[in-house]
């Protein structure tokens, strides 16, 4: 009886101690502070609400209580996959990527003969590109036979390089060539953004972070996720604060009169320090983590200047209703989209034990 106990308790042990090392205090710690800031904003919101005379737009108040609560399921549902572990995460990743790709497709119409180049956007590489970030840390042995494999070589190329040539072809066969370019162009934009963009966020879970000297980072990879995803978010914020304080040159007033140069500035100069004040999450140093946070903050600039460029094009003021009320998935997530790879490729490069460049 007593040797059947033994492998139990072991297991319990490594189990909580294989989910002490997923998710690490420095990762409860960020959470905390991130439902902290939030709490805040929340209660301020309700008392901005209740207020009677009031200097602030009252239409400027619902859209900021709508953000919060976008947020809040945001944050709940991070929580979520975090706690079904990497490969949780991942898929939870996925499903986000299929849904903005589904809301872009639906704000940029096809036609009939680009269905079956559809099919395959959205059944065959979207899946299979997630799965390669899977299978990059749990690869069966059938496919790896008895080698090591290194899956970043294949999903880093697999959209930009054999989808983009694929889909045109796959159109092409349809017979449909009316607006050939444009519809190709059109349908390789939107899984290059929503998919293969986004898909190197959760692919941070992987990599072997080192500190600059070289030695191993004592925390987890899940804490300089929710770090990204945070200072990316906090970027789009602090640019509507400081263009509503100090803006007043527009950068492009045809695509969006809100977004001016004191906004980005501000921006920028805020997200990187509040990004040096949070390293301490991160395996960076203070002024690392304030640059690669000002990295952020202009990527994710981009992002939002990009889709505003492609809602102008096609008519449209907001990207789906996935929340009534407030904007579509892909208007929340356009920052880190642009976001993830350059910040991806950056971390893998300095702070990355063994990466192949």
């Amino acid at each position: 009886m007593a040797k059947l106990a033994v492998p139990e308790q072991t297991s319990a042990a490594a189990e909580v101690a294989g989910m002490s090392e997923w998710l690490t205090t420095r990762t409860f710690l960020l959470l905390m502070v991130t439902v902290l800031a939030l709490s805040v904003a929340t209660v301020v919101g309700q008392l901005l609400s209740r207020r009677e005379t009031i200097a602030i737009e009252a239409a400027v108040v619902r859209r900021f209580k709508r953000r919060l609560r976008i947020w809040w399921m945001m944050v709940a549902i991070l929580i979520c996959g975090f706690l079904l572990h990497r490969v949780g995460t991942i898929v939870l990743f996925g499903l986000v990527s299929f849904w903005a790709l589904r809301e872009y497709i639906t704000m940029t119409p096809t036609r009939r003969g680009d269905h079956r180049a559809l099919f395959w956007v959205f059944f065959i590489f979207t899946p299979l590109q997630y799965l390669l970030i899977i299978l990059n840390n749990l690869p069966p042995s059938w496919i790896t036979a008895g080698r090591s494999i290194d899956f970043y070589g294949l999903y880093s190329i697999m959209i930009p390089v054999y989808a983009s040539l694929f889909i045109p072809a796959r159109i092409a066969i349809g017979g449909d060539h009316k607006r050939f370019l444009e519809r190709s162009a059109k349908i390789q934009a939107g899984l290059l953004i929503c998919v293969y963009s986004l898909s190197f966020a959760p692919a941070l879970l992987d990599l072997d972070l080192r500190l600059v000297d070289g030695s191993r980072w004592n925390g987890s990879n899940v804490t300089l996720l929710f770090y990204f995803l945070l200072i990316a978010q906090l970027s789009g914020v602090l640019q509507s604060g400081w263009t509503r304080l100090l803006g007043t040159h527009p950068i492009a007033r045809d695509i969006n009169a809100g977004r001016t140069w004191e906004g980005v500035v501000g921006s920028v100069v805020t997200t990187g320090l509040i990004g040096a004040a949070l390293f301490w999450a991160t395996p960076f140093a203070p002024w690392e983590a304030g640059v690669m946070s000002m990295v952020v903050a202009c990527m994710s600039f981009a992002g939002a200047m990009t889709m505003s460029a492609i809602k102008r094009d096609r008519g449209v003021n907001d990207t789906g209703t996935l929340v009534q009320g407030h904007a579509g998935l892909l208007d929340q997530i356009d920052d880190v989209c642009f976001a993830a790879p350059v910040f991806y490729h950056l971390t893998r490069f300095f702070f990355s034990a063994g990466h192949s460049y």
